[in-house]
Protein backbone atom coordinates (compact mmCIF):
# COMPACT_ATOMS: atom_id res chain seq x y z
CA UNK A 1 0.00 0.00 0.00
CA UNK A 2 1.10 3.59 -0.66
CA UNK A 3 0.73 6.71 1.45
CA UNK A 4 0.66 10.23 0.00
CA UNK A 5 1.00 13.06 2.54
CA UNK A 6 0.71 16.83 2.40
CA UNK A 7 0.39 19.56 5.01
CA UNK A 8 -1.77 22.68 4.82
CA UNK A 9 -0.83 25.64 7.01
CA UNK A 10 -3.19 28.12 8.66
CA UNK A 11 -2.25 31.07 10.82
CA UNK A 12 -2.32 29.18 14.12
CA UNK A 13 -2.16 25.50 13.17
CA UNK A 14 -1.45 22.98 10.41
CA UNK A 15 -3.50 20.09 9.04
CA UNK A 16 -1.66 17.03 7.76
CA UNK A 17 -3.55 14.70 5.44
CA UNK A 18 -2.53 11.21 4.37
CA UNK A 19 -4.17 9.14 1.64
CA UNK A 20 -3.67 5.38 1.71
CA UNK A 21 -4.06 3.64 -1.65
CA UNK A 22 -2.78 1.00 -4.04
CA UNK A 23 -1.62 2.09 -7.50
CA UNK A 24 -4.58 0.43 -9.22
CA UNK A 25 -7.21 1.98 -6.89
CA UNK A 26 -9.77 4.40 -8.26
CA UNK A 27 -10.61 5.58 -4.74
CA UNK A 28 -8.49 5.83 -1.60
CA UNK A 29 -8.54 2.99 0.89
CA UNK A 30 -8.42 5.47 3.76
CA UNK A 31 -7.84 9.17 4.46
CA UNK A 32 -6.14 10.12 7.72
CA UNK A 33 -5.80 13.63 9.16
CA UNK A 34 -3.97 15.27 12.04
CA UNK A 35 -4.20 18.79 13.42
CA UNK A 36 -0.90 20.19 14.67
CA UNK A 37 -1.20 23.23 16.94
CA UNK A 38 2.48 24.04 17.40
CA UNK A 39 4.06 24.63 14.01
CA UNK A 40 7.54 26.01 13.41
CA UNK A 41 7.86 29.18 11.37
CA UNK A 42 9.01 28.80 7.77
CA UNK A 43 12.79 29.07 7.32
CA UNK A 44 14.12 29.40 3.79
CA UNK A 45 16.19 26.33 2.96
CA UNK A 46 14.99 24.52 6.10
CA UNK A 47 11.46 23.52 5.04
CA UNK A 48 11.76 20.13 6.74
CA UNK A 49 11.88 21.80 10.19
CA UNK A 50 8.30 22.94 9.64
CA UNK A 51 6.86 20.04 7.68
CA UNK A 52 8.54 16.98 9.20
CA UNK A 53 7.00 17.25 12.70
CA UNK A 54 3.55 17.48 11.09
CA UNK A 55 4.18 14.38 8.98
CA UNK A 56 5.53 12.44 11.96
CA UNK A 57 2.42 13.35 13.95
CA UNK A 58 0.21 12.00 11.15
CA UNK A 59 2.27 8.80 10.91
CA UNK A 60 1.43 7.93 14.52
CA UNK A 61 -1.97 6.84 13.17
CA UNK A 62 -0.58 4.60 10.41
CA UNK A 63 0.64 1.00 10.59
CA UNK A 64 3.86 1.55 8.65
CA UNK A 65 4.37 -2.21 8.33
CA UNK A 66 1.60 -2.10 5.70
CA UNK A 67 3.08 0.84 3.74
CA UNK A 68 5.47 0.19 0.85
CA UNK A 69 5.88 3.76 -0.37
CA UNK A 70 5.50 7.21 1.23
CA UNK A 71 5.04 10.15 -1.12
CA UNK A 72 5.76 13.68 0.13
CA UNK A 73 6.10 17.04 -1.57
CA UNK A 74 9.81 17.43 -0.87
CA UNK A 75 13.15 16.29 -2.22
CA UNK A 76 15.34 13.57 -0.74
CA UNK A 77 18.42 15.64 -1.67
CA UNK A 78 18.28 19.37 -2.35
CA UNK A 79 21.60 19.75 -4.17
CA UNK A 80 24.55 17.89 -5.69
CA UNK A 81 26.30 17.87 -2.29
CA UNK A 82 23.48 15.57 -1.12
CA UNK A 83 22.17 17.94 1.54
CA UNK A 84 18.98 16.36 2.81
CA UNK A 85 15.58 17.75 1.94
CA UNK A 86 12.24 16.82 3.49
CA UNK A 87 12.21 13.35 1.92
CA UNK A 88 15.69 12.58 3.19
CA UNK A 89 14.95 13.78 6.70
CA UNK A 90 11.74 11.72 6.73
CA UNK A 91 13.64 8.64 5.59
CA UNK A 92 16.23 9.04 8.35
CA UNK A 93 13.51 9.68 10.94
CA UNK A 94 11.89 6.36 10.08
CA UNK A 95 15.06 4.23 9.96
Amino acid sequence: MNLAIDVHYKETYAKAVGVLFDWEDENPKEIVTAIINEVAKYESGQFYKRELPCILELLKQIDLEKVDCIIVDGHVYVNDDKSLGLGGHLYHSLH
